[in-house]
């Protein structure tokens, strides 16, 4: 059976998307459930989320290979083989990484030139184009996974497209402003496009034993990341662009009529309204953890640990909301689990 794979995905950049992934990793194994974080992101920023320079450089210039997704997918690159056994980093007892790299910009070209091939029945283009599923498959069932979730860049190259090949899911990191507004115009139609152009392509599979992605990449909702609030309300300025979200999404992603006057805070496809942590996101960038893992040891003292709790009860809500959205159902954690 294969491990279900969450995308978080918005081509517009800055939207807050690695650290969602970072917490929402964190929050699920902290809910006692087995999940990988995977880094297809050729930034390969959540990798260093999760790792310091110390640990990245062995796995990126150590000797042991493969230490990351790159180094799985080079045997493809090079034509010496299908795809290794990746390696997969342990970060918690329930949580482990898929290391990102930024060598993977260099398999751009490669799954741009075999995506057209899938069409002529070429057997290596379908092995390329399910390099990522594959690798995440291999990796999720070395650590007994429940669940993968995916990191991805803000473009819509080959990289992006075959790493949403490889989802069944996709959550929308969005911020409160014209430029996530207008992001939403690409996304949906994009999605819809390569989820049509990967159904055709699977019509035309070979006939070998090879596993490939369904490719469903099916919308679960949106986030709202980091607005300001004042009174728990939406400042003004952010409110102007958070009205006009349902409606949007409605409309490009679900391509389904507006939504009338339903509202972010209303709106069943809004997963979470994220709150700006303003100091506690870099205090607990400088420690490698999510905001509700910080202490007094790591600077959060007063004020900021009703933050720390807050921020927990925020990502927990969300956790539920992503699952229950995707009708993923995972094997319930025992109370031993639990930390």
């Amino acid at each position: 059976m294969s491990v279900p794979t969450i995308a978080l995905f918005n081509n517009k950049g800055g939207v807050g998307k690695t650290s969602l992934a970072h917490h929402l990793a964190w929050m699920l194994a902290d809910l006692g459930y087995r999940v990988l974080a995977v880094d297809l992101d050729p930034q390969a920023n959540l990798s260093a989320a999760f790792l310091d320079d110390d640990r990245l450089e062995e796995l990126w210039m150590g000797p042991t290979k493969p230490g990351t997704v790159f180094d799985s997918v080079q045997p493809l690159l090079n034509r010496t083989g299908d795809i290794a056994p990746p390696h997969v980093e342990t970060i918690d007892s329930r949580l482990w990484l898929l290391v990102g790299d930024l060598l993977l910009s260099e398999f751009e070209d490669e799954l741009s030139a075999e995506w057209p091939k899938c069409l002529s029945r070429d057997v290596g283009a379908f092995r390329v184009v399910s390099a990522f599923w594959r690798v995440i498959q291999l990796a999720g069932a070395a650590c007994e996974a429940g669940i993968a979730l995916i990191d991805l860049g803000p473009n819509l190259g080959a990289i992006n497209r075959a790493a949403l090949v490889a989802s069944d899911f996709a959550v929308i990191p969005l911020r409160p402003d014209l430029f996530s507004l207008r992001g939403l115009a690409n996304v949906g139609p994009r999605l819809r496009a390569w989820r049509e152009d990967w159904a055709e392509r699977l019509a035309k599979r070979p006939q070998v034993t090879l596993d490939l992605p369904g490719g469903d990449m099916r919308p679960v909702g949106y986030v709202v990341l980091q607005h300001t609030l004042r009174l728990n309300r939406p400042v003004r300025a952010y409110d102007r662009w958070m009205r006009r979200f349902p409606g949007e999404y409605r409309a490009a992603v679900l391509n389904e009529d507006g939504a009338g006057d339903v509202t972010v805070e209303s709106d069943p496809h809004c997963l979470a309204l994220l709150k700006d942590y303003r100091s506690l996101m870099p205090m607990a960038q400088e420690v490698r953890k999510p905001i509700f893992h910080l202490q007094s040891a790591d600077g959060a003292i007063g004020s900021h640990l009703y933050a720390v709790q807050g921020c927990r009860q925020d990502f927990e809500r969300l956790a539920t909301r992503v699952l229950e959205a995707a009708g993923i159902t995972l094997p319930a954690p025992s109370p031993g689990q639990l930390p």
